[in-house]
């Protein structure tokens, strides 16, 4: 009896010895895999950051008042209005 559970008991551990070897490798695999996917979403995402640095600061020149006044200037022709032309409209809701 005890002889027929060894020869049983030996190949079945063995197998599962060498199924969690196995899976072992998948799942370092897998792992290895995923850190590298993730290493291309960090650089990526880096990139990203930087773009839209620089567009809030491109942002914050094109809407500055001393450029919008030179672009109206220069290439609209427009100027500031003499104070004697300027009236002040009251709105009331």
């Amino acid at each position: 009896m005890l002889g027929a559970l060894r020869s049983v008991l030996w190949p079945t551990l063995a197998m599962l010895l060498v199924l969690s070897a196995l899976l072992v490798v998948i799942v370092k695999h897998e792992s290895r895999k995923l850190f590298v996917e993730l290493q291309t979403l960090e650089r990526a995402r880096d990139e990203l950051n930087v773009i839209w640095s620089q567009l809030k600061i491109e942002s914050g020149y094109l809407a500055s008042h001393d450029r919008v006044r030179s672009v109206a200037e220069t290439r609209l022709g427009m100027d500031r209005p003499d104070p004697g032309r300027m009236a002040i409209v009251n709105l009331e809701y």
